[in-house]
């Protein structure tokens, strides 16, 4: 039963621990691993192909896996290790339901190598079958209520191109873009993270979980580490689990979900 799993932090080998969990018993997967020369994680190895089957194993039918990966630079070329891992996603089976850019507002600077500063990170989106839950996050629209005094036009034609009016007046929202900008380590939920070495924003992993779950579902960050996943899960009413094989990064976890329990309980003092 996943229920004796949920809701905790769980020190070993991801691939080892997911093969505990039933079938079909995961909404969401949102993750970033080590890559490239960082195959090695605290001394440790990383079974990609052998993580993406149980992945596929234990989501859902319509759940999502988003990865969040980026390429070394290694001899002057980019590695190419993230598109090399969608393509593995997609021939055990997922689709390759969206590529979405992490884009960091205050990327860390770069010495000149004949290269502009590396800004982003890969947001691959993976599904199992069609998608099951989207709640879309929307924006304001840059001209909401104006009265257009043309025709404005978009194509949402699948085979022939055909067009097909918008709406006039302009609307108040529309659907967020896929490429997501994010201040790294700034704010103070993420500060509580630093001392893993690669931590994601907080509002990263909460935009996907508000995308993809709804309240009660389960979300797994199976390389949890600084449990940034787990405590967004939690913070949106969501179950989650997470797997590390750090002792280390399994205790940061924990502290950091403690923290937020206990400013949720001040609240109500």
């Amino acid at each position: 039963m996943i229920e004796e799993y949920v809701n905790k932090i769980i020190n070993g080998n991801c691939v080892d621990v997911m093969k505990l969990f039933p079938d079909n018993s995961i909404n969401l997967v949102v993750t970033s691993p080590p890559y490239d020369n960082l195959r090695t994680y605290k001394g440790y190895t990383f079974p990609f192909d052998d993580i993406v089957t149980e992945l596929y194993r234990i989501i859902k039918e319509g759940g999502i896996v988003v990865w969040v990966v980026s390429d070394a630079t290694i001899n002057g070329s980019e590695t190419c290790t993230s598109f090399k891992q969608a393509l593995t996603f997609v021939e055990k089976g997922f689709r390759l339901h969206d590529t979405m850019i992490f884009q960091k507002t205050n990327p860390v600077p770069q010495i000149y190598r004949k290269r502009y500063t590396n800004v982003f990170e890969y947001m691959f989106v993976f599904s199992k079958g069609a998608v099951a839950t989207h709640n879309p996050i929307k924006v304001p629209c840059l001209h909401a209520g104006l009265e257009l005094k043309g025709t404005t036009y978009k194509n949402y034609s699948k085979g022939e191109q055909s067009r097909t009016k918008l709406a006039n007046p302009v609307k108040a929202e529309k659907l967020k873009g896929n490429i997501w900008e994010y201040v790294v380590g700034k704010k103070a939920v993420d500060q509580e993270a630093k001392k893993h070495p690669a931590p994601f924003p907080y509002e990263l992993a909460l935009d996907h979980i508000k995308s993809w779950t709804n309240e009660g579902d389960i979300v797994l960050d199976p390389m949890c580490g600084s449990g940034t996943t787990c405590i967004a899960a939690m913070d949106l009413k969501r179950n989650y689990i997470g797997i590390d094989i750090s002792e280390e990064y399994c205790k940061l976890s924990e502290d950091r979900i403690n923290i937020h329990k206990d400013v949720e309980l001040s609240l109500f003092d």
